[in-house]
Formats: C-alpha cells, structure tokens, sequence
C-alpha cells in the first residue's frame, strides 16, 4: 500500500483550492505539518508549482485554511450532536464530551494545528472560527449556570475548565495511556466527577455548640 506522499493523483480540472486542502489535510495527518510541502502538494496533484500560489501565497495561509477548516468540520460535528441530545445537563455535556474526544482522537494533527495557530496575533480569521465552533456548548454551560444546575460567576472561565479537561482526556487517549478502560465509560466517568465539582453547594451555618 503506497503512502499518501507517494500517491499521484493527478489533477484535471475544477476547485484546485479545494483538491489542495483535502490532499493536505490527508497528509497532514501521516507527516504532520512538517512534512506539507505547497510544491510537494503540486507535485501530487500533477500541476505546475506556481500552481497554488493563487490561492496559498505561502506554507501558513495554507495551515491557516486547514485549521479553519478543521475548526468548521468541529463546530458542525458538536452542532448535530448537541442539537439532538435530550435529558439533564449532565446527559448534553456527556455527548459533547464524546463527540469533541472522537474528533480529537481521529484528526489529532488537526486539533494540534488549530491550538497551535489560534492563539496567534494574526490569528484573528482562526479565532472567529473557533467561536463559532464551540458557540453550542458554550450556550450549553451558560444556560446551565441560568437554570441552576451549576455554580459558576463566569460561563466562559467554566468551559475553558471543561474543554481543557477534555483535551487532555484526548491526550491520554491518543497517546495509550488508558490501559484497558474503555472510552466511552472513562469519558462519562470524567463528565460527571467534572459536573460534581460544579454543581450548586447549599452553605452550612456553623452553629455554636451550646
């Protein structure tokens, strides 16, 4: 079986912008970005190296095109997810857990590059985008603070707190560090001891004893 920076696919016609990305964002997950190349992508694609330059000036408008795209291909995956979850605000924030660990543990190169480019001063496009891709949960956590179910002054701090805990669940996952835990229960498992630590707590008055 030839790897993806072996394959030729030689290109005829139509959206070459496109046929760039997706070619790139196979291999990306192969060689990493280290190993995207805009003449080497040429190459594949069978067209001239000064092909591309219309649309990528250069290597990072390129990345740039592919984290913004990987950013889109989150926010549709959570917005489906989320639009059809039922129950408690436990039950919603289990499936977008599930949903951001799959994609994370399928495209970790992806993921990588978007946190790797978003936080840039340049970065303004990819931080518009990330935005929108986390605006479901985000409208999750901030409805959950109004209705009760937890306790939190600051819905954004709140779900930088989740999606941390979720990257680094991905992380463990990626990386083996599991063991023989399945996914899905360590990914419920750590939802509910994370919606634990949110949730309301009465304050007990200490009485003096008599």
């Amino acid at each position: 079986m030839m790897s993806v920076s072996a394959e030729r696919s030689p290109y005829h016609h139509g959206n070459l912008r496109e046929a760039l990305l997706d070619r790139a964002e196979r291999k990306l997950e192969v060689a990493g970005v280290q190993g995207l190349s805009l003449r080497e992508l040429a190459r594949e694609l069978g067209v001239s190296h000064g092909a591309p330059r219309p649309h990528f000036l250069d290597k990072q408008a390129l990345l740039d095109a592919l984290a913004a795209r990987g950013l889109e291909r989150l926010g549709v995956a959570l917005d489906e997810s989320l639009s059809e979850a039922e129950g408690s605000f436990t039950d919603r924030l289990e499936i977008f857990a599930a949903t951001y660990v799959e994609f994370a543990t399928r495209r970790p190169a992806m993921l990588k590059l978007i946190f790797a480019r978003k936080e840039q001063p340049d970065a303004v496009a990819l931080r518009a985008a990330n935005d929108r891709a986390f605006a479901a949960p985000k409208a999750l956590i901030a409805t959950a603070r109004v209705t009760g179910e937890i306790d939190s002054d600051d819905p954004d701090r709140t779900a930088m707190a989740v999606l941390a805990t979720l990257h680094g669940l991905a992380s463990l996952v990626t990386n083996g560090m599991l063991g023989d835990r399945k996914i899905e229960a360590v990914v419920s498992g750590t939802i509910h001891t994370l919606v634990e630590g949110l949730r309301p707590r009465r304050r007990m008055r200490h009485r003096k004893r008599a």
